[in-house]
């Protein structure tokens, strides 16, 4: 462990699949150091020997807080700790990245928004695909498409072994279509930039492995001011069909445009974080049509496959919350946007509950 009084010192909470790709990041990042390690199981220990060793581990986040004293804290934690974990490091006056959502309620994620504020400490929360140069690309040509948009995406998981067990833990706290659908309702936002007015949404629990009141199966709709509408679909579980997993598509009035990914949407990827954020080619069609209604122009082909990896994304947005740090660039759009797609989310939670559609307030 390096103990250079120039760079951000950065305690590493949660040393999961996300935990580590951020710790090895800032492992080898220029102007960060880890001051420690924190998990309540052995993952910790074997992030430690990922990274060579001599770092301080702890069992509780407390302890590591009060003992490292750092500048910034890292949460790969699961939903249900990620308020408090937040609000105890802002009041310890660190800057904080946290995986999303951003809380395990929207009553939770104001609090830990006001708590950023009240510290006047950075706040970045991880979307990913907002660092994803493809998915950039991908949203960008969706906004030429003219309005209203259709959005159609889906993540469905045929999660088995250690996967399964992530999966079932986090719904102890979340359904599938709050947990990921944060990242997609975040996405439809920004390729329609419009505000949505309502929700639906429909769900079901196909396992007595999760509490009973709970679904490891939900689809949402969202329309928006504009006339778009989108939908996304989450399954987690051994029973998903690996055939369910891979749909990004949009189209207008002008066309569409579409993520091919013939590998990462192959066969025993659903469940594989790697294969979740690659996109590998965007289709693009073009609805113009002549005198005889035919196609004037051909699809066009976006070739993505140098696109960074998944470590590469989240050495990505590491980069940024330094950044974010160190310029001091104003987070008060990125944050609101966490909360507002997390509340979209837990809207439509409430639709699969009650049946009903949700107005957006």
């Amino acid at each position: 462990m390096r103990n250079n009084p120039d760079t951000l010192r950065v305690l590493i909470v949660g040393c999961g699949n996300m935990g580590t790709s951020h710790a090895l990041a800032f492992h080898q990042m220029p102007g960060a150091e880890i001051c420690g390690i924190v998990s309540t199981g052995k993952s910790k220990e074997l992030l430690n020997e990922k990274l060579g060793g001599g770092h301080l581990l702890f069992s509780d986040y407390q302890e590591a807080l009060n003992a490292t004293n750092p500048g910034a804290v890292c949460i790969s934690t699961y939903p249900d700790t990620h308020e408090a974990f937040a609000v105890m490091a802002f009041e310890k006056g660190c800057h904080v990245f946290m995986e999303k959502p951003i809380a395990d309620s929207v009553a939770g994620a104001e609090r830990v928004a006001a708590a950023a504020k009240k510290a006047v400490k950075k706040l970045v929360v991880g979307y990913i695909l907002r660092h994803h140069p493809s998915w950039i690309k991908f949203i960008e040509i969706a906004q030429q498409l003219g309005k209203p948009l259709v959005m159609r995406m889906n993540l469905n998981q045929q999660s088995h072994g250690y996967m399964w067990n992530v999966h079932r833990n986090l719904m102890k706290s979340l359904s599938p279509i709050v947990d990921c659908g944060v990242h997609y309702i975040d996405v439809m936002c920004q390729m329609t930039r419009s505000k949505p007015l309502r929700v639906s949404a429909i769900g079901a629990r196909m396992t007595e492995d999760i509490p009973a009141g709970n679904y490891n199966y939900g689809q949402l709709q969202i329309h928006f001011e504009d006339g778009s509408v989108g939908w996304y679909e989450a399954g987690w579980g051994p029973m998903i069909s690996q055939n369910a997993y891979f749909v990004k598509d949009v189209f207008g009035p002008k066309g569409s445009v579409s993520i091919v990914a013939k590998n990462a949407g192959g066969e025993g990827k659903s469940d594989d974080v790697e294969s979740h954020t690659k996109t590998e080619s965007l289709r693009v069609h073009h609805a113009d049509i002549d005198a005889k209604n035919e196609f004037t122009r051909e699809d066009e082909w976006v070739n993505l496959t140098d696109e960074p990896d998944h470590q590469g994304l989240c050495d990505r947005e590491q980069a940024y919350f330094l950044q974010a740090i160190n310029e001091n660039i104003d987070l008060t759009d990125h944050v609101e946007d966490a909360v507002n797609s997390l509340r979209i989310a837990f809207a439509c939670d409430e639709s699969v509950r009650t049946g009903e559609m949700i107005s957006i307030q």
